[in-house]
């Protein structure tokens, strides 16, 4: 769980960095220079040899849907939507990533959607108000990302779980390669190339969402998936809200009601306390 926790703390700056100073540029560009950055960094510890053909393909199709098509709906959602409602349009993700996993393992844990349900309700009482008034497409664009990014970690948790042989780190660039594949083809069809000069701070910026959010991050969230069950999976997806709106106050001074932070990371926490009660008494 130590993964998760250190990869929730990376990500949490993340959203603010893309709201604050990556607005101006194409979308498309910042999804897919994020991905080249992520991929290259993979590319030296990638086994070219020995790794089954299938697998490379499941791997190059979850990293194509967890990051390639999430990043192109997240990136989009922040014309609609401020980085505080984004966040707050994730609370639905551990839903979708204890359903997905239960489905691929063929079982059904009835105690995974109450813990992720808290988990839910905490984060949503940290942001329930506030909404902009043409909010709708952003919600459907971010809960496309979120069905995603579920849909990817529960598939690699799955898939990893099956191939405990193979060293994570040797097969991992398959994932950014998957990415890459999507990114490329959507920047070249529906890119802007009239916005895409970045400037030296926004070049560093990029770099680092590539590099470590990116790049380490997801290794490390998704190596961390598969040391857990999907239903700690799914409560850790929401622990990012009260982690990210904390850097928000904190780094720009972004004014927020504190008493519902604390109540709903409250609510995250007991989510996490009941859901190891339950599997304590193996109640599923």
């Amino acid at each position: 769980m130590s993964y998760l926790v250190i990869v929730t703390i990376l990500w949490a700056f993340s959203f603010s960095l893309i709201g604050e100073y990556l607005m101006n540029l194409d979308k498309y560009f910042l999804v897919f220079i994020r991905i080249v950055f992520a991929a290259a960094l993979f590319v030296p510890f990638t086994k070219f040899r020995g790794i089954p053909r299938i697998l490379q393909l499941q791997l190059m199709f979850i990293g194509a849907v967890q990051i390639g098509v999430m990043y192109l709906f997240l990136y989009h959602s922040y014309r609609f939507l401020s980085v505080p409602e984004i966040l707050l349009f994730t609370i639905f993700t551990p839903f979708y990533v204890t359903l997905i996993y239960d489905i691929l393992i063929g079982r059904f844990h009835f105690s995974y959607l109450i813990s992720a349900g808290l988990a839910v309700l905490g984060a949503f009482i940290i942001r329930y108000d506030n909404i902009s008034k043409n909010f709708w497409t952003g919600f459907f664009l971010v809960q496309a990302a979120n069905i995603c990014f579920a849909l990817g970690q529960s598939a690699y948790k799955y898939v990893a779980e099956k191939n405990r042989n193979i060293d994570q780190k040797e097969m991992f660039g398959y994932f950014h390669f998957g990415a890459l594949i999507v990114t490329v083809f959507a920047f070249f069809v529906f890119g802007n190339f009239e916005k895409i000069n970045p400037s030296f701070l926004q070049w560093f910026i990029l770099l680092w969402l590539g590099l470590v959010a990116s790049g380490i991050g997801y290794f490390l969230w998704n190596r961390g998936a598969t040391m857990v069950d999907a239903g700690i999976l799914g409560i850790m997806n929401n622990a990012l809200i009260p982690a990210g709106i904390i850097v928000n106050i904190t780094l720009w001074n972004r004014v927020e009601n504190y008493r519902t932070l604390m109540v709903g990371t409250a609510i995250i926490l007991a989510s996490l306390l009941f859901h190891a009660k339950c599997n304590k008494f193996d109640l599923n």
